[in-house]
């Protein structure tokens, strides 16, 4: 969980930035606000990452006794009336 407060820190700490940016129009901001961006895709890939290779570790869950597959669709249509 301490990546999550990780992101919400530094999308919090660029709030200042946006508001000089698109308030003030401080492009100085803008590059700031464009390298803390960066910063959050880097992170976000790492945890997009992590998430994947703990799903992956994971052992697979069995699958219940007796729990029956779904139907292919078109199993589950009616035949047609036939007609007289």
């Amino acid at each position: 969980m301490s990546n999550f407060s990780k992101l919400k820190d530094l999308v919090m700490s660029l709030e200042g930035d946006f508001e000089k940016f698109y308030d003030k129009q401080n492009s100085a901001a803008g590059t700031r606000v464009r390298k803390g961006m960066q910063e959050l895709k880097n992170m976000a890939q790492e945890i997009r990452t992590e998430v994947q290779n703990k799903k992956n570790d994971a052992p697979a869950a069995p699958a219940a006794a007796g729990a029956k597959k779904a139907a292919p669709a078109a199993a589950k249509k009616a035949a047609p009336a036939k007609k007289k």
